[in-house]
């Protein structure tokens, strides 16, 4: 466990490009659901594509720390 005083400039935006970026499949479909969530006020949401839970940038940032386990929006610089 991590933690890291910085949040990325792009953190609530993007994710990180290493683990998700603009080429990867169902992309535009996933960050609209963070948005959704982001808005709602909701702690994640179902990936569109695997179904899978996927916590958004707003809970990993509020959580205060890095699992180091390559969160999609994990909101810290590494």
């Amino acid at each position: 466990m991590a933690t890291f005083d910085q949040l990325r400039p792009d953190w609530l935006t993007e994710p990180g490009s290493d683990r998700f970026n603009a080429r990867s499949s169902g992309y535009t479909a996933a960050m609209a659901a963070h948005q959704d969530a982001v808005e709602a006020g909701e702690p994640g949401y179902l990936d569109p594509e695997s179904g899978l839970f996927v916590m958004t940038a707003v809970f990993l940032r509020d959580r205060g720390w890095c699992c180091d386990c390559g969160c999609r929006h994990c909101p810290y610089l590494r």
